[in-house]
């Protein structure tokens, strides 16, 4: 074996090698996420033309195999040689890192794509990609294979268009799935669509025989997405406000509209990439409403000088906003553009949301009284949540360990080998406890269905005993009490029945961790437990089959002469404790489905649970409609 580590063994990875040995340090991964990023790369160079003002149309089509063409009418890469580099400038853009008119401030004003390597990057990654320009009256072509040109730049003809279009195909050494998903580019076409006002985007999909086509175009920009997110909830009033200017360089959108929920949805951008983690722009957008509904409050004497301010908090309740802006040099926090840190986007963002909002309450006093008596409300629902979280933390003291008398909790106290399984009502509980290993896995039981958390405040939420036990039980408290350290066990798994009762007490439990315990969720200690659908026997031989499609092939495989014995398990409670212990709770055997978030797509998940757990019913019936054709094994 040669251990020797001298100079040599250093290497020096030239160009595009280094995206290829490391294309997670570029894309964030391989996986499905990592794939889908490719179209947002070259969409956003495309989307910069428009910023820039000279592109209004972009086409994105997904073609028959699986390779991805996206057309922009902008000014079309230049095609001249670049004297520094001795090749064509198109040529730059597509092989070099850290090239493009994105640096030093000549070619663009503001810009999205990843740290300016998007072009270079989706060419590394993919098995080849084609660039066709139409330039001056002239259309250029050229290849490349895995990143490397495979021929010169090439006029191939004369054209009266004008732009860039550029198809590719993901590598199969690279990526561990090639096939893109509509919805996924659907979401965040229609996304870049809203935060460039006026741009219209066009989305086809020609794998399947009936050709998908979408167009997405808002002249009302970030104003119609709030309106959208707002869609399946009673806003609470008509008009979106909306503020608007430009200070230190840096322009500022800001849309903003009340619901009748008890949820803050507020979304933040910069340079149209999102930034879930927010930053600067996002603290100072708090900082002006807080700022400006108190002085609004105190001026109107809807708060009297005696009482406290209006929290923040209190003043979000219900809130749907966008704030978006653009500027030369964003400076985020970490490889993922996660949060943005440039201090002046801070005082830009508070300055012209104050004055704005201030002259929009002023000439709206209805509007405004509404918002100030909801936060009003909010402020004392909030006391009265702090009080009965009080009360629940001073009871455990006296009741020493403080866990609730159903849990029937496991030995061991290192939480990273313990598992908690939620299981609905008794009887399955009683299976459960008796099929665990005592020593890691702890059932809690629950009794009904949980509150319906969508359309309550957190202390009528609070003074529900099923969500009570199962905070307790968790150890990490809740909302801003919560603590991800005090964690007492690191599988939280939901098991219930395989019908529609089941579905609905997993959206129900879901639904409470996305809204008030997410970091549970985005730290991956939440799972569905999957119970067998069918026992099949045949002989002596059992086997247990978890959809129809797995009892189909089974049954093949045994031979259909109908000398088997096939049993439908309707409930948990079907099973006796070793069948429990073989199908669901063995750690050797079961199959569990981790529950996971993309916070890059929050806006749509958020969308999601209004729709599936709010007051509105069409919009509830409209998304099953849409979604039957995805589900399996639904009892009616």
């Amino acid at each position: 074996m040669n251990n020797d580590y001298g100079a040599d063994q250093i290497q020096i990875l030239e160009g595009l090698e280094a995206v290829r040995k490391r294309p997670g340090m570029y894309i964030g991964s391989t996986a499905s996420k990592g794939l889908h990023h490719l179209v947002y790369e070259i969409v956003d160079n495309a989307i910069d033309e428009a910023l820039a003002g000279f592109c209004d149309t972009i086409e994105v089509i997904i073609n028959k195999d699986n390779s991805i063409t996206v057309m922009d009418n902008g000014r079309g890469i230049p095609v001249g040689i670049n004297h520094k580099a001795g090749i064509p400038a198109v040529e730059v853009v597509f092989t070099i890192l850290h090239a493009g008119g994105k640096f030093g401030g000549g070619g663009y004003k503001v810009s999205g794509g990843l740290h300016g390597v998007g072009a270079s990057v989706v060419n590394a990654l993919s098995e080849w990609l084609e660039v066709e320009i139409c330039v001056e009256g002239k259309k250029h072509f050229q290849r490349y294979e895995r990143g490397k040109p495979v021929m010169k730049l090439e006029e191939v003809g004369s054209t009266d268009l004008r732009g860039t279009k550029v198809t590719f195909l993901p590598d199969k050494e690279i990526f561990e799935e090639t096939e893109y998903d509509y919805d996924i580019l659907k979401q965040r076409l229609r996304e870049m669509a809203f935060l460039t006002k006026g741009i219209r985007i066009i989305l086809k999909d020609l794998r399947e025989e009936e050709i998908i086509e979408r167009e997405y175009y808002y002249e009302g920009g970030i104003k119609e997405y709030v309106q959208y997110l707002n869609r399946h909830k009673n806003p609470l009033y008509s008009d979106i406000i909306y503020c608007e200017g430009k200070k230190d360089e840096v322009y500022v959108e800001v849309a903003l509209q009340h619901n009748e929920t008890y949820v803050e949805g507020c979304y933040s951008f910069v340079n149209n990439i999102t930034t879930p983690e927010g930053g600067t722009h996002m603290i100072g957008f708090r900082n002006a409403l807080t700022k400006t509904f108190n002085e609004y409050a105190r001026r109107q004497k809807i708060l009297k000088d005696n009482e406290p301010n209006l929290s923040g908090e209190d003043i979000r309740e219900g809130l749907t906003a966008i704030i978006s802006i653009k500027l030369t040099n964003p400076q985020f926090e970490g490889q993922t553009k996660q949060k943005l840190g440039n201090s002046e986007a801070r005082g830009a963002v508070d300055s012209i949301v104050s004055e704005q909002l201030t002259y929009f309450l002023e000439q709206n006093p209805s509007v405004a009284k509404t918002i100030c008596e909801k936060s009003v409300l909010a402020q004392r629902a909030r006391d009265a949540a702090r009080k009965a979280r009080d009360l629940t933390r001073r009871k455990t003291a006296l009741e020493g360990s403080g866990l609730p008398g159903k849990l029937a909790d496991c030995s061991e106290k290192d939480p990273t080998k313990c598992e908690i399984y939620i299981v609905e009502g008794d009887s399955a509980g009683g299976s459960a406890k008796t099929a665990r290993s005592r020593t890691t896995q702890a059932i809690l039981p629950l009794r009904g269905k949980i509150l319906n958390v969508e359309k309550a405040r957190l202390d009528r939420i609070l003074g529900n005993n099923e969500i009570r036990t199962m905070i307790t039980a968790f150890g990490t408290g809740i909302s801003e009490d919560f603590d991800i350290s005090k964690l007492r066990y690191h599988k939280i798994i939901i098991m219930t029945d395989a019908d529609v009762d089941g579905a609905h007490i997993s959206t129900l439990l879901l639904t409470f961790f996305y809204r008030f315990m997410p970091e549970l969720i985005k730290q991956g200690h939440v799972y569905m437990a999957q119970p067998p659908l069918y026992k099949v026997e045949k002989g002596k031989t059992i086997r247990y089959v978890y959809s129809d499609v797995e009892l189909n092939d089974l049954l093949n495989e045994l031979g259909r002469d109908g000398n088997y014995k096939i049993q439908r398990y309707k409930g948990l409670g079907e099973m006796d404790a070793q069948q429990l212990w073989d199908t669901t709770m063995d750690p050797e055997k079961r199959v569990l489905l981790r529950v996971t978030m993309d916070e890059e797509e929050s806006s749509e998940i958020d969308l999601t649970f209004t729709t599936l757990m709010g007051d509105k019913v069409e919009p509830r019936r409209e998304f099953i409609e849409e979604n039957a054709r995805y589900v399996r094994n639904l009892d009616v």
